[in-house]
């Protein structure tokens, strides 16, 4: 018998190719005036061609964005917003700017539109990451939830295999983990096993040719689905320990997760039967964390945190830091099968429950 609560989270989303373009008559339905374009230094000039399509109504662009939030990067964006007389921003990038812009609205209630060109997920939650003396500290708030979404498949279209790739499977995590939520229902459930079927697909087919557009079409949609997942149920362990690592030690978001999830899967697979099966379905194969360990090995990103810069004497710390203050999870975050997990995931094991 179901016993569930859901809740929607109200925002616009529209997908298709060439969509960006609309950017301008969405600024004009929030009743906004001036947007200011964000994004990182890499995709400055993405960012100029949304600037360009705002016409009149660009307030300029900030590029200032980073992985992990920053808190000092957030003032000096909100400093520049209030300089432009910003009333709107345009968030084009992945989760880092997406980021920004959620840090940015939950300070000045600023609208958010968000054009998203990874698989990150972030648009779709009113979940936001501030990193300040190296704790990232993260919450929920209906005010940094973006407005309106703008997802063009072809905004991917150069998007590198790699982060293509790891961004993807971040985006796995977020399904994954809400189908052993503690607040988990049967719409976030559909929506999750859909959502990791459509990326795994996607990814796949990636693999194959970084220029099929079906795949990078496959992908966004795995990616929008997921996301709602990550938006609407709590996370567990698996988040715990990414955002641990990232705000941390600084390791790379999208890496961090593709890592780490094979591992929190296989510690969590001996309470939560029918995730693992949903998940595995999904994937086509008869394990979650097997599969997920082997899709990795597939597209050939790394496997091990000391891959991407982890020190194996940061591993009793991260494990002390999970400890203090750990998420809920289905089975019990304890210090000694913790401290394997990080282990196997340096490492770049295989899983083991």
């Amino acid at each position: 018998m179901y016993e569930f609560t859901y809740t929607t989270h109200a925002s616009r989303v529209v997908f298709g190719a060439g969509s960006m373009k609309l950017v301008q008559q969405e600024v004009e339905k929030l009743g906004a005036r001036r947007a200011l374009v964000l994004c990182t230094p890499e995709q400055r000039a993405q960012a100029e061609v949304v600037s360009s399509l705002l016409g009149p109504s660009s307030a300029g662009v900030f590029d200032g964005a980073q992985m992990h939030v920053p808190i000092e990067i957030v003032r000096r964006a909100r400093e520049y917003a209030n300089a432009v007389d910003a009333d709107c921003a345009v968030a084009i990038g992945g989760g880092s700017t997406i980021g920004l812009g959620k840090a940015i609205a939950l300070q000045s209630s600023l609208p958010i539109i968000a054009i998203p060109t990874t698989y990150a997920g972030s648009e779709m939650t009113p979940i936001y990451g501030i990193t300040e003396g190296g704790l990232k500290q993260t919450g929920r708030d209906s005010r940094v939830l973006p407005k309106t979404v703008l997802y063009d498949p072809e905004l991917s279209a150069d998007l590198p295999d790699h982060l293509s790739f790891v961004s993807g499977l971040n985006a796995i995590a977020h399904a994954a983990e809400g189908l052993y939520a503690k607040d988990g229902n049967p719409v976030m459930s559909l929506m999750a096993e859909e959502g990791i079927s459509a990326l795994s697909n996607g990814l796949r087919g990636l693999k194959k040719s970084s220029k099929d557009k079906t795949a990078r079409g496959e992908c966004l949609y795995g990616a929008w689905l997921c996301g709602m997942v990550l938006g609407n149920v709590g996370m567990a362990l698996h988040h715990k320990l990414c955002h641990t690592l990232g705000g941390t030690f600084n390791l790379p978001h999208a890496e961090t997760h593709a890592i780490v999830l094979p591992h929190a899967l296989a510690y969590n697979s001996v309470v939560a039967e029918e995730a693992m099966a949903r998940i595995a379905r999904a994937l086509n194969v008869e394990s979650a964390a097997d599969g997920l360990y082997e899709l990795s090995r597939e597209l050939g990103v790394p496997r091990g945190l000391r891959e991407i810069g982890l020190r194996e004497v940061d591993l009793d710390r991260a494990c002390e830091i999970v400890m203090s203050n750990p998420y809920w999870n289905p089975r019990p975050v304890e210090a000694a099968p913790l401290r394997e997990l990080l282990q196997r995931a340096w490492q770049g094991s295989r899983p083991c429950p």
